[in-house]
């Protein structure tokens, strides 16, 4: 059972420059993560109360998603105010009690900050639609006047990320863009007061003891759209070479070089992972020293469980970091996507790889489009799961876990229309199915009204098979998903080396094989014929192993250690 002693941990190292590069990253999504008042929303003070669970997993820093105030047109990522917390999720004296709780535990902390837009609901974009056309409060978003005599035809015929219009109007004859949600107004990053105003916020949190910062659609800050807009066929062939009116604009690294300026006032100097879906060859730029420090790598979360796949997007995304300077990333799942385990369980048409079964946005959402629920493979899907995240822990990198991936819990499909949250369903219906799926909040415990989550419901209804997944249930099962996450991630702090590895031959094509400098092996099994495994002692498997006469064997769908 949980417990509130802090098991033994090397304390922080308050002077280590480099302790990202290969962090173990935990996202927590506030609002499902654990409610601490039984309102039905997760909060601050829920986040702390389970800092034990977090250092007994093992992580070394948390992610937290926005908590900022919100109306929630956007799950938190229409943000109202920058430097304050949402009531509903506590005070900032709750995030300073937080901060100081992971501290103790030795876990760093890494914010969202989402500065492509702001909330309509923004003191900023409440003064812009009182002044007139024309007006400083205006210029720090993007507004254009309408065509026709009047204005009242939309600037050009965009499309937004969730589905709709990219312009509203707002009555005088001007529109507004807003590339997500419509209560997400653009800001205007050639304002310089913009540009202070986002440094005055860094500071705020860095100077509270944040630890670093994920920066929400990285390549959309910088536009430059000219005089002329192009219609929305023109603007999808216009090349990604650092030009394109709105997406991955050269200019952006200006914004990231005055932000790695402040960073570095500090000791350790603060981090930053950049969310830039862009080209892979324009991603490194994002990582460099003199920028962010780190991006994204959202390949293998994009690939199919396939050995060949897998092996490529490895040694690309290597190449491409040391290129850098920087170190990679890994992750299989997030706010934004199908969990994994629900993934490698589904047809090979609906997964993320199939470009007929995905839909791909500049936004960078990757929802699950057609996929057949009763379609799924759960078993196979969380073997197949469980396997390529005992791989991605062995890689050199980063590695960003989802919250409740270490449960191995399922996508929650089946939530009624009138429980769903998501802007993307309700502007796609019958295309988007919406993220909410993978933001149901977890289950702590096999019983009571919201499985542990607190003491009421919760806000977005969990399946009845949520008990028998539960933290309480499987810390009692040395099998479980939760107990191979925990040993897998101690075993990751001790033996993690150099920044490497040397590829080993199996002579099989559908199993990869890798060994770090320091003796570690990680062998993957991604067919369904057992594979003998080399001589070593065996430190982890993914699944049970098979005896094979005087050797091993390894399962298909299945990962193992070995240490020689």
């Amino acid at each position: 059972m949980m417990t509130d002693v802090l098991p033994d941990r090397t304390p922080i190292d308050t002077t280590d420059e480099t302790w990202w590069r290969q962090a173990s990253v935990y996202q927590i999504y506030p609002r499902s993560f654990a409610d601490s008042n039984g309102d039905g929303i997760g909060d601050l003070q829920g986040v702390t109360s389970r800092v034990p669970y977090l250092r007994e997993l093992g992580i070394d820093a948390v992610w937290l998603s926005p908590f900022y105030p919100s109306e929630l047109a956007d799950g938190g990522y229409d943000v109202a105010d920058f430097r304050d917390v949402d009531p509903r999720l506590g005070t900032l004296d709750d995030f300073d009690r937080m901060t100081a709780a992971l501290h103790d535990a030795d876990i760093r902390l890494i914010v969202d900050i989402v500065p492509n837009h702001t909330s309509d609901q923004h003191v900023w974009f409440q003064e812009a639609l009182a002044a007139p056309a024309g007006s400083l409060a205006r210029d720090r978003y993007v507004f254009r006047d309408g065509t026709g005599p009047d204005g009242s035809g939309a600037p050009a015929d965009w499309t937004s990320i969730f589905g709709g219009p990219s312009w509203t109007a707002v009555g005088d004859g001007q529109w507004f863009l807003h590339n997500f949600a419509s209560e997400q107004p653009d800001l205007n990053w050639d304002n310089r007061e913009v540009r202070d105003d986002f440094l005055r916020t860094l500071r705020f949190w860095s100077d509270r003891g944040v630890d670093g910062f994920r920066i929400d659609v990285a390549h959309g800050l910088a536009k430059d759209l000219g005089d002329v807009l192009p219609t929305q066929a023109e603007l999808e062939t216009l090349p990604k070479d650092g030009s394109h009116p709105m997406w991955d604009r050269d200019d952006v690294h200006e914004i990231y070089a005055e932000w790695r300026r402040l960073f570095d006032e500090y000791t350790p100097a603060r981090t930053a992972v950049a969310e830039a879906w862009v080209p892979a060859d324009r991603r490194a730029r994002y990582a460099s020293a003199e920028g962010l420090g780190q991006a994204f790598n959202f390949d293998l979360l994009e690939s199919d469980f396939d050995a060949d796949h897998f092996r490529e997007v490895i040694a690309f995304n290597l190449d491409l970091a040391a290129s850098s300077g920087s170190s990679t990333t890994w992750v299989f799942s997030n706010h934004d996507v199908v969990r994994h385990a629900t993934r490698y369980g589904l047809p090979a048409r609906a997964s993320l790889a199939d470009e007929s079964a995905r839909t791909a946005k500049q936004g960078g959402l990757w929802l699950l489009a057609g996929g057949d629920p009763s379609g799924l493979d759960a078993e196979l899907g969380l073997r197949r799961a469980r396997a390529a995240t005992l791989l991605e822990l062995a890689l050199p990198g980063s590695a960003y876990l989802y919250q409740g991936e270490e449960l191995g819990l399922h996508e929650v499909a089946d939530i009624p229309d009138a429980d769903r949250q998501d802007p993307a369903f309700f502007r796609n219906p019958g295309v988007d199915i919406g993220r909410d799926g993978c933001r149901v909040p977890l289950p702590w415990s096999d019983s009571g009204p919201s499985y542990g989550f607190g003491a009421g419901g919760s806000h977005l209804p969990q399946p009845a098979w949520f008990g028998g997944v539960s933290v309480a249930v499987q810390e009692a099962d040395p099998a479980s998903t939760l107990s191979l996450y925990r040993e897998a991630l101690a075993l990751r702090s001790e033996l993690q080396a150099e920044e490497s590895l040397t590829w080993s031959e199996t002579g099989r094509s559908d199993v990869l094989a890798f060994r770090r400098p320091n003796g570690w092996t990680s062998v993957t099994n991604f067919g369904t014929e057992p594979f003998v495994l080399p001589e070593g002692e065996v430190l982890l498997a993914s699944a049970p192993l098979d005896p094979s006469g005087d050797a091993v064997a390894l399962p298909g769908a299945t990962t193992a250690w070995l240490r020689s």
